[in-house]
């Protein structure tokens, strides 16, 4: 099956490093990988990388049990965070995500140039479909409008079909909200164009949570909702079948109370994403609500983000969303009329 989507993955490999890394000649990028990765994107995403000029380096680690601190133990870290200090880009195609991870907490806090890109779990499919055929230039108009907009809201409330309804406030002068538009030529780290990430006023979170989509981890598909009460940005019960079980023992495990901590939400908005599984495209498919809980970077929640042992994220299907009580969606489609012109020729190209 080398062959398939043979021409399409170079292509979306091209586009990946030349046009949203913008390496550059003799720039040095570590491409890291795990037992679960997908070889023939490392290797397409490493012969890009070559062929415009920039030193690639493939890291291949044995699939950590956990994902970020949570795999800590699985790592070699101190040479990953080595490599890592020194390099110019780093994308993660590793299955089990070492974002988060002390490794990359302490080799972005010392290679102040170094950009990150989070594409984990990324197969042939995925390159194609989120990377390879994107109007990325509309899209990112899109995302960007609807990206300020939240930025200069002070309320927001969220339900879906599915039972969710969630309302709290924003802080709009304090808390940076942050919009993936697929570009990752600046330090920091970046993401998959399609989602616009925002954390809320913590104690202000109240409501019903529920996850109708996926769960990673450890869940996967859920096949029946899993209910989670909120009061003040904690979860205090969770309710539903086998897959609410399985996450509430998943999240006693760690024995952390900050594991029950909301850590942010984000909408997602990809013409090309579908619910896979794969939580890097689940929270992009077109008009989800997606919610962390655990660990929260300082980086993104200055001064001490949110201190857990791991974190999980949570898909919400068919959102509606108001914004200082004006609508925008309605269950997942773009409904107000400002936004309905940049939204229609990205759905119907």
């Amino acid at each position: 099956m080398n062959d398939y989507y043979q021409f399409e993955l170079v292509k979306a490999s091209m586009t990946l490093v030349r046009d949203m890394i913008c390496l550059q000649k003799d720039e040095t990028i570590i491409i890291t990988a795990d037992t679960q990765s997908n070889m023939r994107v490392v290797e397409a995403v490493a012969s890009a990388a070559h062929t415009v000029g920039a030193k690639p380096m493939m890291v291949i680690l044995a699939s950590p049990l956990g994902v970020g601190k949570a795999a800590d133990p699985m790592l070699p870290l101190e040479p990953l965070t080595a490599a890592l200090s020194k390099a110019d880009a780093w994308v993660e195609l590793n299955q089990q995500w070492l974002l988060y991870s002390t490794a990359y907490e302490q080799a972005m806090n010392v290679n102040k140039k170094l950009r990150h890109v989070n594409m984990v779990g990324m197969d042939v499919d995925m390159m194609v479909r989120l990377v390879g055929r994107v109007n990325t230039g509309q899209l990112a108009k899109f995302l960007h409008t609807v990206s300020d907009w939240t930025q200069n809201a002070h309320d927001m409330q969220i339900t879906t079909p599915a039972g969710n309804n969630l309302s709290f406030k924003l802080l709009p002068k304090d808390r940076i909200v942050l919009c993936d538009d697929g570009m990752a030529d600046t330090p920091g780290s970046h993401y998959l164009a399609g989602q616009i990430c925002f954390f809320p006023e913590y104690t202000s979170i109240n409501g019903r949570l529920v996850f109708d989509g996926t769960i990673t981890p450890p869940g996967g598909f859920v096949d029946e909702p899993v209910v989670l009460d909120v009061e003040a940005g904690l979860v205090v019960n969770i309710s539903g079948g086998k897959k609410a079980a399985e996450f509430r023992s998943w999240l006693e495990s760690f024995k952390d109370s900050n594991m029950f901590h909301l850590a942010h939400g984000c909408y997602g908005f990809h013409p090309g994403a579908k619910l896979t599984g794969n939580v890097i495209e689940d929270e992009r498919v077109w008009g989800v609500t997606e919610w962390g809980l655990g660990y929260v970077s300082p980086i993104d929640v200055p001064p001490n983000g949110v201190n857990a042992k791991s974190h999980t994220d949570g898909i919400c299907l068919n959102s509606s969303v108001w914004l200082d009580g004006v609508p925008i969606l309605d269950k997942g489609k773009v409904i107000h009329p400002d936004l309905k012109p940049l939204a229609d020729p990205i759905i119907n190209p």
